[in-house]
């Protein structure tokens, strides 16, 4: 940090909260004072050509929460600057990511400065509201997650994953723990979230790695890709997320399995769609958004129709709200300035969900800037809500002529010092600190706090202190089966100690309990070996044997592990799995994601054994084995970027999130580029859909695709007017070149005269309008 520089910072700062507090257009608001009622509906007229920014203590005002809770200030500016995440330590102090250089105006000036920053928010008197802010790290570029392990802190400033160690909360040795933690993409397409899951684990949104330490060295594994912005996970150990138009995704299977087999586009029962309705009901109009433009976006009022920037979801963990909310999963939605409750429904391993309610939200502001970007669980059992607070949340990648017109309108880029975090808490009820005592025997009566927070932190603790004296405490707990929640964290401490052993993993892979069954099944494939398989085969074989629905997917994900020591056996394992459930997707998938290489051989084997070909194992291996063929048709990508370096820097940055590093798609986001006829067809119409977007339904080779299949929207890129022609037309012709396409090149001029000839233009295409160009 830089030391000399701090109080000046400090004087701005203030500055710009007094520009925060003072920059309120006469006449749009009338003045309203904090007092206890907090959070309750105010009746005061909304101008949609003017917002203002209003104090925290009066946005809350603005705020129309559940009835029984209550909204509380935890911290605003100058004490927090452009929040976007943040992590409790064991002292129940919040560590704040700033991406303080985010969108300083509509063109992104200066986006690229080292203004962001990790600070340490204090609370030194227990009011609940910090009042002590000390800069741990400044000078970064657009950080965006950190996770505390041990004694250091990762952090995530694109395109690096770093590693901190903190000597009284100041910043030691640094060590790079991966120099593409984000490889392409955007600010908004990027990885984030560092959870630290339950099965020691660390995952993010939007990535297909996941990290942990191991002595000094740092552990990089491939996981699923999973969403977008902000990722939980449930009392269980599953994992939670969502992208900008879908509600809520989830796994229905531990986070360690299935993600072997880089042939397979998608393994059942991972990305799933958990709660399918995407209606939203903000509690004012809401024409700020990037595609208000378009019919069906807003209503008569001018209000959001579904989500456009879902993102922070978490899995209410906690047991101050009651039980009824436990288990619950809060969505953010920025662009609506709201919170949506969701309510899960979990049978087997399959979980569902619905909205909470119908024509309101859990908490939604009256204030536009109000910018809910990520909630979490805390320490006290509250609802944590980081909120952004700023009027532009549209990267400059996306950002349409439409959503330029309605910032100019309302004046919303600036100011840009502004922030805030909230809790959401139940009327009458105490909180009370929780803080993590230093004695390991403490810490291990913790595994059996009500707090899903606690919990986590106790486990975490654990591990980091490799407190190994706690094993035979620890292996009690485990016994004490019928206390599922303390089992499973003990469970996983003893892994994380490396003192799992296995008659542990075979006692628990025994339980009637289906989540400590599940436990123990998702660790087969990593414990699996030469010496071990003697002890495990026989239990996967019973259950197999006595049809066990639940646990038949995890015998399918250790067949890859047990094959590595014993071919013939695991040949034996899959092929039975297949015959007794050759119609149930899940165990399909999972057969499937332990062959890569051997999906013909086994297909034959399958189709002597299971003729009728349309059973789920066969659509699935014929889906696998069309792709890889695919793909070794496909043409060198290496000569590709080589010839079109810009177009290829461009598909990164802007089109493989969605569409897919192979042009395949991805589901739920975007169909395939691959062998696309949009693609490979009419230069214009491929030109004019990537200047300014798509609006589906839209038939790709005889499959059409619309939502939930795939996002309804495609945005443009030609809306940037510093993305010069020749950028997009080296894009355009990658694209047309790539994979199994075969097109011509598209011209610098080819795109100048389009772009010329549709420059009034202001919305996506549908396709009937391409076709009519």
């Amino acid at each position: 940090m830089k030391k000399l520089l701090y109080p000046v910072i400090t004087v701005l700062l203030t500055a710009v909260l007094f520009h925060c507090q003072t920059n309120k257009p006469k006449g749009s608001f009338p003045k309203v004072t904090a007092q206890e009622g907090a959070g309750q509906p105010v009746d005061v007229r909304m101008d949609r050509d003017h917002s203002p920014v209003i104090p925290a203590a009066e946005s809350m005002r603005y705020m129309q929460v559940e009835d029984g809770f209550a909204v509380q200030l935890v911290a605003a500016e100058p004490l927090v600057n452009t929040p976007v995440a943040l992590s409790f330590d064991s002292k129940g102090r919040l560590w704040v990511v700033e991406m303080q250089g985010y969108m300083p105006d509509t063109l992104a000036t200066g986006e690229e400065r080292p203004t962001g920053k990790i600070v340490i928010l204090t609370d030194t008197n227990g009011d609940g509201v910090a009042d002590n802010r000390t800069v741990f790290l400044d000078s970064l570029v657009l950080p965006r997650a950190i996770c505390l392990i041990e004694d250091g802190i990762l952090v995530a400033e694109p395109p690096n994953l770093w590693y901190y160690e903190i000597r009284n909360d100041k910043p030691g040795r640094r060590t790079l723990v991966d120099p593409k933690y984000t490889e392409g993409g955007n600010v908004e397409h990027q990885p984030n979230g560092l959870l630290r899951a339950m099965d020691n684990w660390i995952y993010s949104a939007n990535a297909t790695k996941r990290y942990r330490r191991k002595g000094d060295t740092w552990l990089i594994e491939k996981t699923h890709n999973r969403g977008q912005w902000g990722i939980s996970q449930d009392n269980v150990g599953r994992l939670y997320y969502n992208d900008n138009s879908i509600n809520l995704l989830g796994d229905y299977f531990m986070p360690g399995v299935g993600a072997t087999n880089k042939n397979q586009r998608g393994v059942p029962g991972f990305s799933e769609r958990i709660v399918t309705d995407n209606r939203v009901y903000p509690a004012r109009p809401t024409p700020g958004v990037n595609r208000g433009y378009m019919q069906g976006v807003l209503d008569d009022s001018l209000r959001l129709t579904t989500f456009t920037a879902a993102c922070g979801p978490v899995v209410y963990r906690g047991e101050l709200f009651g039980s009824s909310y436990t288990g619950n999963v809060f969505v953010a939605e920025p662009s609506a300035n709201l919170i949506k409750r969701n309510i899960l429904d979990e049978r087997g391993y399959v979980t569902q969900g619905k909205q909470a309610y119908q024509g309101r939200e859990f908490l939604s502001s009256r204030d536009e800037r109000f910018r809910p970007v990520s909630l979490y669980n805390g320490p006290d059992g509250a609802l944590y809500v980081v909120d952004m607070y700023r009027g532009i949340i549209q990267h400059k990648t996306y950002l349409t002529t439409y959503l330029k017109g309605e910032i100019a309108r309302r004046d919303l880029t600036l100011p840009l010092a502004c922030g805030r975090i909230y809790k959401v808490v139940p009327k009458n009820k105490t909180l009370r600190r929780v803080t993590l005592p230093d004695q390991p025997e403490a810490l291990v009566s913790l595994l059996s706090h009500p707090n899903g927070w606690v919990r986590d932190m106790a486990q975490q603790q654990l591990v980091d202190g490799k407190f190994t004296q706690v094993i035979p405490a620890l292996r009690r707990l485990t016994n004490e089966t019928h206390n599922l929640l303390p089992a499973l964290h003990a469970f996983w401490t003893l892994e994380g100690l490396g003192a799992l052993t296995t008659d542990d993993v075979v006692v628990f892979a025994r339980q009637p309990a289906w989540p400590l069954r599940m436990q123990a099944l998702s660790l087969l494939p990593a414990l699996l070996n030469q010496t071990t398989y003697a002890a495990y085969l026989p239990v996967l074989e019973q259950l197999v044997a006595q049809s066990d629905t639940l646990a038949a997917p995890y015998a399918a994900f250790a067949a890859q592990a047990l094959r590595a020591v014993q071919p013939a056996t695991a040949d034996r394992l899959v092929l039975n799995l297949a015959r007794t459930y050759a119609d149930n997707r899940f165990v399909a998938g999972a057969i499937v994601s332990t062959l890569e290489g051997r999906e013909e051989a086994f297909q034959q084997k399958l189709t002597a054994e299971l003729p009728n070909t349309t059973m789920a194992i066969h659509s699935q291996l014929n889906r696998v084995i069309t792709g890889s063929r695919n793909a070794r048709g496909n043409r060198d990508p290496q000569a590709l970027t080589r010839a079109f370096p810009k177009g290829a820097a461009l598909f990164s940055s802007s089109c493989q999130t969605c569409h897919g590093a192979d042009g395949n798609g991805i589901k739920a986001l975007a169909p395939p580029l691959n062998q696309s006829q949009w693609v490979t067809g009419d230069k214009d119409k491929l030109i004019a859909i990537v200047l300014f977007g798509l609006t589906g339904p839209v038939d790709v080779n005889g499959h059409v695709y619309k939502a939930p299949e795939i996002n309804g929207d495609m945005p443009g890129i030609g809306y940037n007017k510093e993305l010069a022609n020749e950028d997009i037309a080296q894009l355009l012709s990658f694209i047309r070149r790539s994979w199994r396409n075969n097109a011509d090149r598209i011209s610098t001029e080819e795109v100048a005269a389009v772009r010329q000839r549709l420059k009034d233009r202001q919305k996506a295409f549908t396709v009937a309008e391409l076709n009519g160009l």
